[in-house]
């Protein structure tokens, strides 16, 4: 009866490290990409903080080319960071807090 309590415990043990290991490679591997999708939601932030002088929202191309994503990438990012899209003009994005509902 002692064998198999030790053989459970040794089958948990060696889950326990599977996991902690695979979450460890999972962690190094996104690093990089949270780490790029960081510098770009602070960027974002400051060009819709600070829009150009004739207008109070910024295009999504604008922004798309100023951190070097594409439309898609863009989008996830502004919505991350509590922006919204007009709801009449097409692709053009601003600041929740500056553009309530």
């Amino acid at each position: 009866m002692t064998e198999f309590f030790i053989g459970i415990a040794g089958v948990l043990v060696g889950a326990l490290i599977t996991l902690a290991v695979d979450l460890l490679k999972y962690r190094l591997q996104t690093s990089k990409s949270r780490d790029l999708d960081n510098r770009r939601k602070a960027l974002l932030e400051r060009m819709l903080t600070h829009p150009p002088k004739e207008t109070e929202w910024r295009s999504l191309a604008s922004l798309s080319r100023v951190i070097g994503a594409d439309y898609p990438t863009t989008t996830r990012l502004l919505i991350e960071l509590g922006a919204r899209g007009n709801e009449k003009e097409n692709e053009v994005w601003a600041l929740l807090r500056e553009k309530p509902l």
